[in-house]
């Protein structure tokens, strides 16, 4: 029984160029750079079996991405539009909500709530926090040291203070005062 007669698969230098800096570059999607890597072992003369063990992937995968090559080049190699239903939202609701996130404060209040900013967005508290998920938000985490406006800190301070600092004498006087 004879093999099946694979297509030749030939790049041209811009392709090659394109195929290896999409291979080479983190940032990159991995499937993305591990498909790049397929075609360019392909382009090289290496047979499905070979470029699959070469690159720890099934035989069926070379299979299916030299082809998707062969058929579409590199824009082949990108994952197709998904099914489901389309997004509802649009990019400028979306910054507007992280632009409000971040640069301001509500009254009253030492950060915004996904109640609150659904409320002023028009938006469902879920889909509010999905945003800030996607995005990595926590407006509930500061990581800023805030001064507290309270007209008797530093007085406050100085009594929390004097404890570390002196603990027998604050216990002599709470006991002697």
């Amino acid at each position: 029984m004879a093999a099946r007669r694979l297509a030749a698969l030939t790049l041209t230098e811009a392709e090659r160029t394109e195929l290896t800096a999409l291979a080479a570059r983190p940032k990159t999607a991995q499937v993305l750079a591990q498909r790049a890597r397929i075609v360019l072992a392909c382009a090289d003369g290496l047979e499905n079996k070979m470029a699959s063990l070469q690159l720890g992937v099934h035989a069926m995968t070379v299979g299916q991405w030299r082809r998707r090559f062969l058929d579409q080049r590199v824009e082949g190699l990108r994952d197709e539009a998904r099914s489901g239903a389309p997004r509802t939202i649009d990019d400028e609701r979306i910054e507007a909500v992280i632009t409000r996130t971040l640069e301001s404060q509500p009254d009253a209040a030492t950060h915004c709530s996904a109640r609150g900013m659904a409320h002023d967005s028009g938006l469902s508290v879920s889909t509010v926090q999905r945003i800030w998920r996607a995005f990595g938000l926590k407006p509930h985490r500061q990581e800023t040291f805030k001064v507290s406006t309270d007209p008797d800190f530093v007085a406050k301070v100085r009594d929390v203070v004097g404890l570390y600092m002196f603990p027998t004498r604050a216990r002599l006087g709470a006991v002697c005062g």
